[in-house]
């Protein structure tokens, strides 16, 4: 497998994100701090800002922390490396770092459902504790923070329209499943406590349902499950009816959403990423990723194990109206976005 960096249409839509963001051109001669940066949503924010950085002759150091220094290597080690910084870092650990940052990015969590049935405690503390490292460092360094939660905050919401910012639906509190949507409700709240205690600059974040090349083959995920499946040229097998409304938005378009945030965001305030064009069913999810597979859907019973990670909420469809008033709209439409993502996969495998 080549770097994703080598497929052209992934570069074309770097390129595109680029040209449509001046706003970029802000982060001259700044450093920012990113966890998470082998994830979905993190690998394409540290891409837009490396070749912003090299287009825009931006001087921008960019640390990445992560795990596995190596495997970060290799993941951007098409850029110039004048840039880069790579800084170990585990989530559930103190953070040993002394430079001086202007941005943190903390995007490191869990992500895979199966991770909030295998390991609620883990993904819990990591969650939290995790974030508090981060926190702990930007008051020292007076820099702002940028929380990427989630949209499963909003629990259980009996409606069919578009969530928005202040809504607030239920949780069960003992199921370990809630291990995920619990911790990141936990950490919105550690994060206005530290605006209110210690005068911190933070914003957050609530993707959607992100999908693209950028996910790992081990995400679970459903659309990055069938994003493979379909590349791989297997049947896609959905295991409900597929009406559950998603916010489906392509990993480049979260991720100029969140550097929007970051750069425009007010402080203390939380923003959904969504595409308003690409709200849509699993259903309609999986049959996108099929017709640009030439691959067949097939409908079947979930067993009861499977349906322990299952996503709770039926609507969890996202209004972007208050991001779109900070100035972002998305660069892609979901065909666009679902087409690419399985183009991409192609030409990086040849």
């Amino acid at each position: 497998m080549n770097c994703i960096l080598e497929s052209k249409t992934y570069t074309t839509d770097l390129l595109k994100i680029l040209k449509q963001n001046e706003l970029f051109k802000n982060l001259h001669n700044k450093s920012i701090f990113i966890t998470g940066c082998n994830g979905l949503i993190c690998s394409a924010i540290v891409d837009i800002l490396l070749i912003a950085n090299k287009n825009n002759s931006l001087n921008l150091k960019i640390y990445l922390a992560t795990r596995n220094i190596e495997k970060t290597k290799r993941r951007f080690e098409q850029f110039d490396k004048k840039s880069i910084f790579f800084v170990e870092y585990d989530a559930t650990k103190p953070l040993k770092f002394d430079e001086k940052i202007d941005y943190f990015i903390h995007g490191a969590s869990p992500a895979s459902p199966d991770l909030f049935v295998k390991t609620p405690v883990d993904t819990m503390l990591s969650n939290i504790f995790g974030l508090k490292e981060i926190l702990d460092k930007a008051v020292q360094c007076n820099a702002r923070t940028l929380y990427i939660s989630s949209s499963e905050v909003y629990g259980k919401i009996q409606t069919t329209e578009p969530i928005k910012e202040n809504a607030c639906g239920s949780i069960d509190i003992l199921n370990s499943r809630s291990s995920y949507g619990q911790s990141k409700r936990a950490a919105e709240t550690l994060c206005a406590s530290y605006i209110s205690q210690y005068n911190s600059d933070i914003v957050i974040v609530r993707p959607g349902h992100i999908y693209g090349p950028t996910a790992n083959r081990t995400d679970n995920r459903v659309s990055s499950s069938f994003m493979y499946d379909a590349f791989d040229g297997k049947d896609l097998i959905l295991k409900s009816k597929g009406e559950q409304l998603r916010s489906y938005t392509y990993c480049l378009d979260c991720a100029s959403a969140i550097l929007y945030v970051l750069l425009k965001g007010e402080n203390g305030q939380a923003y959904n990423i969504s595409n308003p064009n690409s709200i849509c069913s699993i259903a309609d999810m999986a049959k996108a990723f099929a017709k640009y597979s030439g691959v067949n859907l097939r409908f079947e019973l979930p067993a009861e194990e499977e349906k322990k990670a299952f996503n709770p909420m039926n609507n969890s469809s996202l209004d972007s109206t208050k991001l779109e008033a900070l100035g972002w709209k998305p660069a892609f439409t979901k065909e666009e976005g679902f087409e690419h993502s399985i183009k991409i996969l192609k030409e990086i495998n040849q």
